[in-house]
């Protein structure tokens, strides 16, 4: 007895989607004021405290 095989297809959106959900990730993760510049302090500041949550040191 074989089991039938399921072909899925993944939408070319998920792609993009997710590409956006990894850029987001290393901008809360890694951030530290290269890439962001001026506005670096502020995102640094909001995440913060969920980086040290998620175990990444930020200073």
């Amino acid at each position: 007895m074989t089991s039938p095989v399921l072909s899925t297809t993944v939408p070319k959106w998920a792609y993009a989607v997710a590409l956006v959900a990894l850029a987001v990730t290393w901008l809360v993760l890694q951030e530290n004021g290269v890439a962001l510049g001026h506005a670096a302090e502020t995102v640094h500041e909001f995440f913060h405290d969920g980086r040290h949550a998620l175990g990444v040191p930020c200073h």
